[in-house]
């Protein structure tokens, strides 16, 4: 039964799409059967595994608006644990069409229940909003990771996401957990950077990864030609960040064979 794992938060430019595609390309990497749901208009992460949106017919608003089946859009990327359900531009407009839906918040929920037992994880790419999309996601998912720039203004947006958590524990999803907060964007060479971390951890304690994702010009590069990180330059230190945050959700979580993930790792 795969764990969902929702990657949120309202700001943009936090690395929230790099963090769900990287992740889900590390799950997959280290053999674990992962799905990557892209629920992002902007369908970024569709493109940065490598599909061309032109070709896609169907997508994730046809499977929360029209009733197509999860099995009928999922798609084979070329890593081979990795599957993806692709995002489209009328995603834009489902939280409309869906606003007289009876249970409305429990489309993606209904829409992913059909496919859990076939993979080990599955990760979701929220748009950056607190709309009805993510509330879905939120509600869809066992635990929530969010991404959280180092910069001045990290704890700004970070109190009205957690709120907006609480309340889908309290109304929609008791069982909701929060996965991590994770530092993105990091430059060890910036005294900023060295005390928002300090910051964060300070706020949040336990709840802040051990993992943090430093700035990564190969990080960066990756989406323009498709790929994963670790399949674009699988020495990177944006590709070792990114195995070692699966690495310690995964023991987190207690599903590690650590022999096989100590070995890809070092």
């Amino acid at each position: 039964m795969a764990r969902i794992i929702s990657i949120a938060n309202q700001k943009g430019g936090v690395g929230k799409t790099t963090t769900a595609i990287n992740l889900a390309a590390s799950f997959a990497v280290l053999e674990y059967k992962t799905l990557l749901v892209d629920a992002d208009p902007q369908a970024n992460s569709t493109t940065g595994v490598g599909f061309d949106l032109h070709n896609i017919t169907n997508s994730l608003y046809d499977c929360m608006v029209n009733n197509a089946t999860a099995e009928d859009v999922v798609l084979k990327s070329e890593m081979p644990y990795l599957d993806v359900i692709p995002s489209h531009i009328d995603l834009v407009g489902a939280e409309i069409e869906m606003i007289n839906y009876p249970n409305r918040e429990n489309v993606l929920k209904t829409v992913l229940e059909p496919i859990k037992e076939k993979y080990d994880f599955i990760v979701i790419d929220c748009s950056p909003s607190l709309g009805l999309i993510t509330v879905n996601s939120l509600v869809a998912a066992d635990s929530v990771a969010v991404p959280v720039q180092c910069e001045f203004f990290a704890l700004e947006g970070l109190g009205k996401l957690l709120n907006t958590v609480k309340i889908v524990q309290n109304r929609l999803n008791p069982n909701l957990q929060i996965e991590g907060i994770l530092m993105t964007m990091y430059d060890g060479r910036l005294r900023l950077c060295n005390q928002v971390v300090s910051e964060v951890r300070r706020h949040f304690d336990d709840l802040v990864f051990s993992t943090i994702i430093h700035r990564n010009t190969r990080l960066s590069e990756a989406p323009s030609v498709g790929k994963p990180v670790i399949l674009y330059d699988a020495e990177s230190k944006g590709s070792v960040n990114y195995l070692n945050l699966a690495k310690e959700i995964l023991q987190k979580n207690e599903m590690t064979n650590m022999s096989n993930t100590e070995r890809i790792i070092e």
